[in-house]
């Protein structure tokens, strides 16, 4: 998350709030009730919202993580490649004493 989404992501925070009052106010809940009210809503909203990003940093699906792997499996595989490439280019007989060296054929 990005500077501007953390802001847009709190005024909504702060715009349910102050939504969730207006709607208790104008449904006769009056006092400290509509503020009580208010703030055990926000209060759910935000164990659920820190909950899910427990859930997601403990299973490894953290954003980071994934843009990790993925960058990973395009180096390999790029990697895989060139090898692949330079491997063919040698001789039969480079190819067959690389392969001996490395224990791949005995």
């Amino acid at each position: 998350m990005n500077r501007a989404q953390v802001i847009l992501v709190g005024g909504g925070v702060f715009g349910l709030g102050g939504l969730g009052y207006l709607l208790l106010k104008a449904s006769g809940i009056e006092g400290f009730s509509t503020g009580i009210a208010t703030s055990a809503l926000l209060m759910l909203v935000v164990l659920v919202w820190t909950g899910s990003y427990l859930v997601r940093v403990i299973s490894g699906r953290m954003s980071f993580i994934e843009q990790r792997r993925q960058y990973r499996q395009a180096y390999d595989a790029y990697t895989d490649e060139q090898l692949q490439k330079r491997f063919e280019s040698l001789s039969p007989a480079e190819q067959e004493l690389l392969l001996r060296e490395t224990g791949q054929i005995d």
